[in-house]
């Protein structure tokens, strides 16, 4: 069974930073591409950052910059370093594996809130 959990939300100031972990099990991790979403309530999930198997990353215009994600194998675990936040950040951030299947599900996600 596939599962991610998501870590390390909070809440910061504008021009913080958060760095976010996921934790994956149930499929072989190194075999997929990860990707960070993000939703915010009454909107559509949003893809946020991916690195897709080659090892290529892509991030979405409105983090470009700002916004890192990486990868540990050898730890099953993806990360998201988020550094000058700011309050359109306001999400809850999840994970997922690239591409995802049908049957996966998504993590309880972490709150990030960006406020002064």
């Amino acid at each position: 069974q596939v599962q991610f959990v998501e870590s390390g939300g909070g809440l910061v100031q504008p021009g913080g930073s958060l760095r976010l972990s996921c934790a994956a099990s149930g499929y072989v991790f190194s075999n997929y591409g990860v990707a960070w979403y993000r939703q915010v309530p009454g909107k559509q999930r949003e893809l946020v950052a991916t690195i897709i198997s080659g090892g290529g990353t892509n991030y979405a215009d409105s983090v470009n910059g700002r916004f890192s994600i990486s990868r540990d194998n050898a730890k099953n675990t993806m990360y998201l370093q988020m550094n000058n936040l700011k309050p359109e950040d306001t999400a809850v951030y999840f994970c997922s594996r690239m591409p995802r299947r049908a049957a996966d599900s998504w993590g309880q996600g972490t709150q990030v809130t960006v406020s002064s």
